[in-house]
């Protein structure tokens, strides 16, 4: 007979299971079908992930129901089998698990992210008939996972609680420190779900390790509350087609005495988790003595919180209008000096003073260009096209902006780039674009008309004087068009051939991934010496020991060496930051002897740390410069 599961987390850590949908993706079964209602045609293949997930060490195991709710199965024509998909779900699972593990019935959230389509009404009449189906089956809790909103949150917690007093565990999809949940901090959510009738309090979904621990430090580390966490394994990446993640097992087992240390009572897996990485953190948590719960959680009281006024937007400069600033191109300068581009992120709400605010700094500092991502990792930011015009009419900075292919149709893309030519924003970088699954709106569509090879020749074509649909357009477009590039790979050689692929679709310049070796420096001159356009050598100074390991660990696409790990462990605030840059500066030594063009990367708006380093470039290149002329 199985213990009572309130019983048990208060005396120990209960490890629950790992990704459903991803690992069935893993598996060879395609996107764009239900797999929920796999648990009518494939009960065979839904069981055995789960025989796999209890001999990896797990104790709790989730139905596969995250989206077994009318709402989401009517997309596949199963809305008239919602009982039957969650019912066939909970016996399959309770099959599998036996004695010997808990089952949770899984319910998703049905908004997803959006507050449009579906009514508050409409949404408790589809929480109850999940729920109420996974409890005609006997599930040992309730599990809300995914949730975005507080207000779609306790909705079906008071559906849940209006059919059972089992236990209920609430997760949000959170990865950012000082987020709100309709206007509650996350403590006080957390404060208004247990009043409600919520048993365990948590995350999952959405980021990796370190971005889940990030946010459970910063509402004051442990609550004195059981907790759940269910991190993703890090960011997907896409590559050849497929959805990738990066995060090993090995880290997981790393992360998970953490997790515990900071109040986690319930520890599992999300997107791109496997059993492999369930058995990782089993091993690390064996023998792991949980410190018993206070009787009253540190919780403050709910409160609404005081909403914070837009700052005031500043006149449009009516006496600078759009336009080139008449400097030669990026290409030319590099040819003659090292030439330095500098990435700052474009904000995530309406507040523009801090980034107008670094741009100017970093044009102060000398910058020959100021590069603004376009939606990066997939998280809504303000329009790249927007302040890059700002940047160039109020600063006389250049804007480089990217263009990523997951946002916009053809149709999009074209009339996007036709504004980037009448703004005289002439500088582009064309990136494929992280998936929009994995970002802040997952219920966003990935759009992807375009490949990365493709969004090069089209706006190419665009310099001809040619539309996208073969017109003429009068005029001709001016853009210099860059491609970004990988080096951290196994096999250097197959990037580069890669790399070749959009040179010969029209790329001009070269923008990298930030590299942590200085061997790997040497290492890609060497690959792309008979390559005849420029490379602009990507650097992002760390800015505390937890960012090198979510860089290592989670990000595609960033590898960073034993060395850059070892001498960041442990540093955060001011002396992070410091160390940060004393290691940047010493791939600036390698990447200035062999690269003109130099591409530095802002971490978390620090803009400080990159004018330091641009100073730095500046008087290397003084000093240079002048033996030069000794030598003379």
């Amino acid at each position: 007979m199985k213990p009572d599961l309130r019983t048990t987390w208060e005396r120990e850590i209960i490890v629950g299971d790992g990704a459903m949908g991803t690992y069935l993706y893993q598996l060879g079964f395609p996107v764009g079908i239900s797999y929920e209602e796999f648990n009518l045609l494939r009960p065979d293949v839904i069981g055995d992930i789960h025989r796999r997930y209890l001999d990896a060490g797990a104790r709790l195991l989730e139905t596969n129901t995250f989206s077994a709710n009318y709402y989401k199965l009517s997309k596949f024509g199963l809305e008239a089998k919602v009982e039957d998909i969650n019912r066939a779900a909970v016996r399959i699972a309770k099959q599998a698990a036996g004695d010997r593990a808990f089952v949770a019935g899984a319910v998703g959230s049905i908004r997803g992210g959006k507050r449009a389509n579906v009514t508050t009404q409409e949404l408790g009449i589809y929480f109850e008939q999940q729920i109420a189906a996974m409890l005609a089956e006997g599930v040992d809790a309730l599990l809300f996972e995914t949730f975005y909103d507080l207000e779609e949150m306790r909705i079906a917690l008071e559906r849940g609680r209006k059919l059972t007093d089992i236990p209920v565990i609430c997760q949000f999809a959170v990865d950012q420190i000082g987020r709100t949940l309709d206007g509650f901090t996350i403590p006080e959510a957390f404060g208004i779900l247990l009043q409600e009738g919520a048993d365990v309090l948590g995350f999952n979904c959405h980021s990796g390790p370190k971005g889940i621990m990030g946010v459970m430090d910063g509402v004051g580390g442990p609550l004195d509350v059981p907790m759940s966490v269910f991190p993703n394994a890090g960011l997907a990446d896409y590559v050849d087609g497929e959805y990738v993640y990066g995060a090993t097992p090995e880290y997981f087992g790393e992360c998970a005495p953490s997790f515990a240390d900071l109040g986690a009572r319930l520890i599992g897996g999300c997107c791109g988790t496997t059993p492999e990485h369930i058995a990782a953190m089993a091993g690390a948590l064996k023998g792991y003595a949980a410190t018993p719960l206070a009787s009253e959680p540190k919780l403050p009281e709910p409160r609404r919180s005081v909403a914070v006024s837009l700052a005031e937007r500043r006149d449009a400069d009516a006496n600078t209008g759009g336009g080139s600033l008449g400097l030669p191109s990026l290409t030319e300068l590099v040819k003659e000096r090292h030439t330095v581009i500098v990435e700052l992120d474009p904000p995530r709400d309406l507040d523009i003073g801090k980034f107008m605010e670094g741009a100017a700094a970093l044009k102060e500092a000398g910058v020959d260009a100021l590069t603004l991502a376009d939606n990066s990792l997939a998280v809504t930011r303000m329009s790249n096209m927007a302040l890059g015009h700002l940047v160039q009419s109020r600063l006389g900075l250049r804007p480089l902006v990217h263009i990523a292919c997951r946002d916009r149709n053809l149709i999009g893309t074209q009339s996007h780039m036709m504004g980037f030519d009448a703004l005289g924003i002439d500088h582009v970088l064309a990136v494929t674009g992280d998936p929009a699954r994995f970002g802040d709106l997952p219920g966003a569509s990935s759009v992807y008309d375009l490949t990365s090879f493709e969004i090069i020749r089209m706006i190419k074509q665009l310099n001809d004087g040619i539309s996208f649909s073969g017109k003429p357009l009068k005029q001709k477009a001016k853009f210099v068009v860059g491609a970004a590039f990988n080096p951290n790979v196994k096999h250097l050689h197959k990037a580069v051939e890669r790399l070749e692929k959009k040179i010969a679709s029209g790329a001009d310049y070269i923008m990298t991934q930030p590299v942590y070796d200085p061997e790997l420096i040497v290492a890609i001159k060497q690959a792309t010496a008979h390559l005849d356009i420029p490379i602009f050598m990507g650097i992002m100074p760390l800015a505390s020991g937890k960012n090198a390991e979510y860089l290592h660990n989670e990000v595609p696409g960033i590898q960073l060496s034993a060395d850059v790990r070892k001498r960041m462990e442990g540093l955060q605030g001011e002396e992070g930051r410091a160390m940060g840059v004393e290691i940047a500066k010493e791939l600036l030594d390698t990447a200035m002897e062999h690269f003109n063009g130099i591409y530095l990367m802002t971490p978390f708006m620090f803009y400080e740390m990159n004018v330091a380093l641009m100073n730095y470039v500046r008087e290397k290149s003084k000093r240079s410069t002048a033996h030069l002329s000794r030598l003379t």
